[in-house]
């Protein structure tokens, strides 16, 4: 099947779309065809920072409208680079992730998608996950599994850290701590889309009094399954560091992260970086130093498209009824066959 992967991740850096080809039986080659990263409408980008505190009814309108966009942008492409999808496999943008609540939210609605474009689509992957009392996230250490198994570790470094391995036999997975959607909210204070290969982190010292406050966080002590949502962000990160200035806020969180994950990748050999802040080439420097595994980063299409091409994979996993979550991931009751179609 040839299937149209659909990522929005938490940083708001835009919208992924990758064009996937997953041979039948053969799962574990499916490889990315062509892929484009293209940017949120400005007035898009607002309403999804604040879609978490709207009402029901302005939240079922962002739903249709974001679904009615993706539609629309799918189309251009279809048309613009000749793609023919058999399927669209679309995680949407998150807004609302309280596992504990049971709650979790993404929006981009199917109905719209499948309706203007007319292609089958499979979204909401996290919700009946919740539902079965797990985290809903992450999703794609199935995919790190069936794909990248000949690494010890796959890390993605996108708004949050997060990576996956296996442990006595089973895939474990879990959210490490944030990243991008710190360092960009901070980036943008200061007129700039996010920082640039880490220069900003580079060129300042750090705070040691807020860098101890935020590896101290209960957060690190706790034992997965475990998610972070941009709520918990809200609650526990930006109080710390707007009481500082940018640029220190910046280095200080680069610093936070690389301890972080070196501290959780100790013992593991070979370690793939994927995700956008792969190319912070200062955040890579800093793991090394800190971290004795070899560090791999790929080829741009994986780097960039990787989460693209998994929830492809995920997709042509519910269209054939097959397992595209691990509970031993989310910590739901048991493995399941995650998301809705549309048809």
């Amino acid at each position: 099947m040839v299937i149209l992967g659909i990522m929005s991740g938490t940083s708001l850096d835009g919208i992924d779309y990758a064009l996937c080809e997953i041979p039948s039986g053969k799962e574990s080659e499916a490889h990315i065809l062509d892929a484009v990263t293209l940017p949120h409408h400005e007035d898009m980008t607002k309403a999804l920072h604040n879609a978490h505190n709207f009402s029901q009814k302005s939240l079922a309108r962002i739903d249709q409208e974001f679904g009615f966009r993706l539609a629309v942008t799918v189309n251009e492409l279809i048309e613009e680079r000749g793609w023919k999808p058999d399927l669209i496999a679309s995680h949407g943008h998150t807004i609302l992730h309280q596992p504990d609540r049971g709650i979790t939210k993404q929006i981009g609605s199917g109905p719209e998608l499948f309706q203007e474009t007319g292609i089958p689509v499979v979204c909401d992957f996290r919700v009946q996950d919740v539902e079965l009392g797990g985290q809903g996230a992450p999703l794609v250490p199935i995919g790190d599994q069936m794909l990248f198994g000949q690494y010890d570790v796959c890390v993605n470094l996108g708004g949050f850290v997060n990576l996956s391995f296996e442990k006595n036999n089973k895939r474990v997975a879990f959210d490490v701590c944030p990243m991008n959607i710190v360092l960009n909210h901070y980036a943008q204070k200061l007129n700039l889309p996010y920082d640039d290969d880490g220069q900003i982190a580079r060129a300042n010292a750090i705070d040691q009094k807020l860098l101890s406050k935020l590896n101290s966080l209960p957060f690190y002590k706790e034992v997965g399954p475990k998610s972070l949502g941009k709520e918990w962000v809200e609650k526990n990160i930006f109080p710390e560091l707007d009481e500082v200035d940018s640029a220190l806020a910046i280095a200080t969180l680069t610093e936070h992260a690389a301890e972080q994950l070196a501290r959780v990748i100790m013992g593991r050999q070979k370690v793939l970086l994927t995700g956008g802040g792969a190319y912070n080439s200062y955040f890579v420097e800093l793991l090394s130093s800190k971290s004795e595994s070899q560090i791999v980063i790929p080829d741009r299409l994986t780097v960039e498209f990787k989460e693209a091409l998994v929830f492809a994979l995920l997709g042509y996993l519910k269209w054939n009824d097959q397992i595209n979550v691990l509970a031993s991931v989310t910590g739901a009751k048991y493995n399941h066959s995650s998301g809705k179609i549309y048809k």
